[in-house]
C-alpha cells in the first residue's frame, strides 16, 4: 500500500467517527456504509476520498489535527491519487 493509499484509509477512518460528515460523504458518493471496505479498495475510490476532505479547510485541518497528519501529506495524496489527468486546483 502507497502512501497515498494510507492517507486516504486514514481519512476514511476519521471520517467514519463523525456521524455528520460520514453522513455527507455517503450521500455525496452514494456508497453505502455496508460497502466501504470493498470501495476502499478502489483508488478512484480513495482519490475520492481525499477530494472529499480537501473540498473543505475547516474539515481539511480538523483531520489532521486529530490525527497528526500535516497538510502537505493531504496535499501530496491527492495529487498521487488523483492522477496527472486529474485537473485539479494544483
Amino acid at each position: 500500500m502507497t502512501q497515498a493509499e494510507e492517507t486516504a484509509i486514514s481519512i476514511l477512518a476519521w471520517l467514519a467517527n463523525e456521524p455528520e460528515l460520514i453522513g455527507r460523504f455517503l450521500a455525496l458518493t452514494g456508497t453505502d456504509p455496508s460497502s466501504l471496505r470493498n470501495a476502499a479498495a478502489d483508488p478512484g475510490f480513495l482519490a475520492g476520498v481525499v477530494d472529499f476532505l480537501m473540498g473543505h479547510e475547516p474539515t481539511l485541518l480538523a483531520f489532521c489535527e486529530a490525527t497528526g497528519t500535516k497538510p502537505e501529506a493531504v496535499v501530496r495524496a491527492h495529487m498521487v491519487l488523483s492522477g496527472p489527468d486529474n485537473p485539479g486546483d494544483f
